[in-house]
């Protein structure tokens, strides 16, 4: 007899989000359901306000559903709780933003070991991981260097280096390359797809960048808070 298949790695429900009460209720999800499968690549697009950030944190597990389910390998994320919930989020995923959100003060080793000290992993073996994630993105050089110091693409990389750290299954992309010039910018996204290939990590991107999320083996178009389309790339 077949096996069953293993369940998408992430999935979401009847999803939907509300702020507000009353006059000043804003419906940012309106009942999105979406599976999401262990190594593909997926590109949520829309226009502001559309929803898709909303969707992205809810399925990061930043913040929790107004009613729906959220499932990360089967397991319902509601039942994920406290301190299992914030070492579920740190092992499982990696963060890639426009803004960086990296320390200026801080080098750029310090900036990448983050989530390992979060996680209580100790200097040694912070170091060590740190600078294998420098590696994989040629940046070992500049491990000691302050985050200021580095240029927009540089510290983009860092902040992949950063994502990557923590061997991640999934790595959220959100307008990774809307700060970078385009030559900047396409190295960016060729190591993204270069870490969704090699490494099989999920990858979901949140775009307005239609070339980009037509580089995704799924692209989700989402408008006022629904799903509108789906489409897969062509092989």
């Amino acid at each position: 007899m077949a096996s069953e298949p293993p369940p998408p790695l992430l999935s979401v429900t009847d999803l939907h989000k509300s702020y507000g009460r009353g006059s000043a209720r804003f419906d940012a999800l309106r009942g999105v359901s979406l599976d999401i499968r262990r190594g593909e690549s997926i590109a949520i697009v829309g226009k502001s306000g559309s929803g898709k950030s909303t969707l992205m944190h809810l399925l990061a597990l930043m913040d929790a559903p107004s009613s729906g389910t959220v499932r990360l390998e089967g397991t319902d994320a509601a039942t994920l709780r406290g301190r299992h919930l914030n070492r579920t989020r740190n092992k499982t995923f990696g963060f890639v933003f426009q803004q960086f959100f990296l320390t200026p003060s801080a080098s750029v080793l310090e900036n990448v070991v983050l989530p390992l000290k979060i996680a209580g992993v100790g200097p040694g073996e912070r170091r060590r991981r740190g600078l294998a994630a420098l590696t994989e993105l040629d940046m070992q050089d500049k491990a000691r260097n302050k985050a200021t110091a580095l240029s927009g693409g540089q510290k983009q990389r860092a902040v992949i280096a950063r994502a990557l750290v923590n061997d991640p299954r999934v790595i959220f992309a959100d307008e990774p390359t809307g700060n970078l010039d385009s030559a900047t910018g396409a190295v960016v996204e060729d190591i993204l797809f270069r870490l969704n290939r090699e490494h099989g990590i999920t990858l979901i991107v949140v775009t307005h960048d239609e070339d980009l999320a037509a580089r995704c083996d799924r692209r989700v178009l989402i408008r006022d808070g629904v799903i509108v389309a789906e489409e897969r790339r062509a092989a």
